[in-house]
């Protein structure tokens, strides 16, 4: 992989999202068409916090087993086509992943040559923590690649430089070509969540004849520019144009600086076109100098939780909430746990055809460091009322004894304190030298605004007939991107979703910073609400621990909308 291909698109494709996804789509994409390069996502803050309470169990675990089996069934296939295959799928331990690939390789006498990064893990520096591991890019991959890897482990880098590091590789690219690898590190990123760029969780998904029921596994064709498009392997389900792309652009990001380990790109200069059916050029897109620091993910166990969850059916919701309440008390003060929330979710309907829609959800959940506050005592208060409370007294399932849970932390470090290394096939290990240009982060001014929308009748409506949005986790933070399709749409939402009105149709919101960034090229907003989730996915705080479905709320809340946009 050098610059002697230079002269045609590198064609990167993505198998994999999360640790669980499709378990198949390594075969069909190896089969669906022309690529040069694979790559699985495996890892998230979450699948760190599994891998590592995996490792406490079995100090050889720490990796996807998953991609593993997959790959028993297509190394062969990769090998043919004179695919390669980069995965972060290594998580906790590549270098134990690189050795099974080995192993299986040996097993079913596929000659390739197996290469992974290392240097991610910064545990020593972090005792108190049960992972703790550096964001990486893509120039380790790039080194193993030069060398001739036919698949390459890594643990712990950015999602992006999965595309990064092979496209530095293919095009020679060096570290200070910023604007290049921005472009990739965009592409990387609109392929990072697999099927999401083609009409997975996308919020137009009724529109016209498109079946979404089996999207298709994205791929990006890359240029030496830094340019891409966007496509899918003909025939396979879902779709990709503009829109799609934009949501996944808008997915889990911040302001117009989306930085990175390799290079800061700018959201804010992304320039999408629709470049025929299922082809979304990007291009444009400017790099800044890396920070000087890299990210950090710490996991470590918050604590133990325990939840019960009270059905109450049919009249007197509000009075029979109360009275187990009041009668669970005693329990929750004796000692009284760390945290303790109540949720009274109202599911229950006046007059239901069905006992399950006249019932409303009543949730208790209780944390604290010390699992006995959170574990039998009260676990047997609750079971105690069955015979004892209000008419109807069940719950949805038994309380258990408190698990644990766990907290997710960003921390950072200067790069040049992390040994980003290359571990070749043939054993030698290549440091990878720290950027050595960098730029520390600062907030872009915000855009002028495009002209207000002329007066004219208005209709009480939902936002989202309207606008699409995309919601998602960084830690304790939660993103909502909401993006318009048209230039009388676009005024109209940047004038009208201040952050005034967000608090408004998102009243969680109210006791958290909000900040709106103004992405006018995508004709998009995207608002951070810092703290929303509290420690982070791990910890459960909320009905929705990932804000997943924050955008699909805001959608569907009602504001007034001009007439001439519905």
């Amino acid at each position: 992989m050098t610059a002697r291909r230079a002269g045609r698109p590198l064609r990167v494709g993505n198998a994999s999202g999360f640790y669980g996804d499709r378990f198949d789509a390594m075969r069909d994409m190896l089969t669906g068409g022309e690529l040069d390069v694979l790559t699985g996502d495996y890892l998230a803050e979450l699948t760190m916090l599994i891998l590592g309470r995996d490792r406490l169990k079995d100090p050889s675990a720490g990796y996807a087993r998953t991609f593993l089996r997959q790959l028993e069934e297509t190394l062969g296939l990769a090998h043919e086509r004179g695919v390669r295959i980069v995965t972060n799928a290594g998580g906790l331990a590549p270098a134990g992943l690189a050795d099974a690939v080995r192993a299986l390789a040996d097993r079913l006498g596929i000659a390739v040559r197996v290469a992974h990064v290392e240097g991610d893990d910064l545990g020593p520096r972090y005792p108190d923590s049960l992972t703790a591991h550096a964001y990486l890019g893509g120039f380790g991959i790039a080194a193993c690649l030069r060398a001739g890897a036919d698949v390459v482990v890594t643990g712990r880098v950015t999602d992006a430089a999965l595309v990064t590091g092979p496209a530095a590789a293919h095009f020679d690219w060096a570290p200070t070509d910023h604007d290049r690898l921005a472009g990739a590190v965009v592409a990387g990123h609109v392929l990072e969540c697999g099927t999401q760029a083609t009409g997975g969780n996308y919020a137009f998904f009724r529109e016209g004849h498109r079946d979404v029921r089996r999207p298709g596994f994205p791929l990006a064709e890359l240029h030496a520019d830094g340019s891409s498009v966007i496509t899918k392997h003909p025939g396979t389900g879902g779709f990709v144009d503009v829109g799609t792309v934009t949501a996944q652009l808008l997915y889990e990001t911040g302001g117009a600086r989306y930085a990175g380990p390799d290079v800061t790109a700018r959201l804010d200069t992304v320039r999408l076109t629709q470049d025929g059916p299922d082809r979304v050029r990007i291009d444009g897109v400017r790099g800044e100098a890396p920070p000087p620091d890299l990210k950090v993910g710490r996991t470590r166990i918050g604590g133990f939780r325990n939840e019960v969850v009270f059905v109450l059916t049919g009249l007197d919701v509000e009075a029979k909430a109360a009275l187990v309440r009041g009668q669970m008390a005693e329990a929750l003060a004796t000692p009284a746990p760390q945290e303790v929330r109540w949720d009274l979710v109202r599911t229950d309907r006046p007059d239901a055809s069905t006992q399950e829609t006249a019932s409303a959800l009543l949730r208790l959940v209780v944390r604290d460091p010390d699992r006995a506050v959170v574990g039998r005592a009260l676990s047997g208060a609750a079971v105690e009322l069955a015979l004892a409370s209000y008419p109807g007294f069940h719950v949805l399932a038994p309380p258990g004894r408190g698990a644990p849970y766990g907290v997710f932390e960003a921390a950072y470090v200067p790069r040049d304190e992390v040994d980003h290394v290359a571990v070749l096939a043939d054993g030698r290990r290549v440091p990878v030298p720290p950027a050595t240009d960098t730029l520390g982060l600062a907030d872009v001014p915000p855009p002028p605004l495009p002209e207000p929308p002329p007066d004219g009748p208005v209709r009480r409506a939902p936002l989202g007939l309207v606008a699409g949005a995309r919601s998602g986790d960084k830690g304790g933070d939660a993103n909502v991107g909401v993006w318009v399709r048209s230039e009388a749409a676009w005024r109209w939402l940047a004038h009208t979703l201040t952050v005034d009105r967000f608090r408004e149709l998102i009243p969680e919101s109210g006791a958290f910073p909000v900040t709106r960034h103004v992405l006018s090229r995508l004709r998009a907003l995207n608002f951070v609400v810092e703290g929303l989730l509290g420690a982070g996915v791990a910890s459960q705080h909320r009905f929705d621990p990932q804000a997943k479905a924050l955008g699909e709320w805001l959608r569907a809340r009602h504001l007034d909308i001009p007439e001439d946009l519905l």
